[in-house]
């Protein structure tokens, strides 16, 4: 049996605990990682994680890879399909932000040359390092959070509140929340 200490709210099972491990807070610059978030944080908006965790795969599938420029250009029988997909989140404000958030993110990159220099440039390139002790000290929203929601939505961007948008720092490693116990934190 492994001995490791995680954080409490992945041992629910190994799916969430290999998530933990492997990519939970990690610090991440991959504009195609990012938009992968995007998409999922925001279809979790309302719901919890795990769900997302157990469909990724059907998203990945049904949302052509995360790829943004394809989403971009989705048309409305594309849109009919995803609403008729069960192995996704059947919501259809949800999946027309997706797509109008592809179209947000492509902005974004004409900008600042990335969505990784744009959403970056809030922390100064750095994560921020928090050192929780327990899943009470984990706070659901920040001021941080709070500005880059409020930034995100004057882009065009749909939901994004900072519940959603702290949740994407998080598993994104701009903000690593891992407990102070945990064996990853540094």
């Amino acid at each position: 049996m492994e001995d490791k200490v995680r954080c409490a709210w992945c041992e629910k099972d190994d799916l969430y605990r290999k998530y933990h491990d492997q990519e939970w807070g990690k610090p991440v610059h991959d504009d195609a990682t990012f938009f992968e978030f995007i998409i999922l944080e925001t279809f979790q908006a309302g719901l919890n994680w795990h769900t997302i965790l157990k469909k990724r795969e059907n998203f990945r599938l049904a949302f052509d890879h995360f790829n943004y420029k394809k989403i971009a250009i989705y048309n409305e029988d594309k849109f009919q399909e995803l609403l008729q997909d069960t192995g996704i989140i059947r919501n259809k404000l949800k999946i027309r932000s997706a797509i109008s958030n592809a179209h947000s993110f492509i902005k974004v990159q004409e900008e600042f040359g990335s969505f990784s220099n744009y959403i970056w440039y809030f922390t100064s390139n750095k994560s921020v390092i928090n050192r929780p002790k327990s899943l009470i000290d984990v706070p659901s929203t920040t001021p941080l959070s709070d500005k880059i929601s409020k930034d995100l939505k004057k882009r065009g961007f749909k939901f994004v509140g900072s519940t959603v948008v702290y949740a994407f720092l998080q598993a994104t490693g701009i903000v690593n929340d891992h407990l102070e116990n945990c064996w990853i934190k540094d």
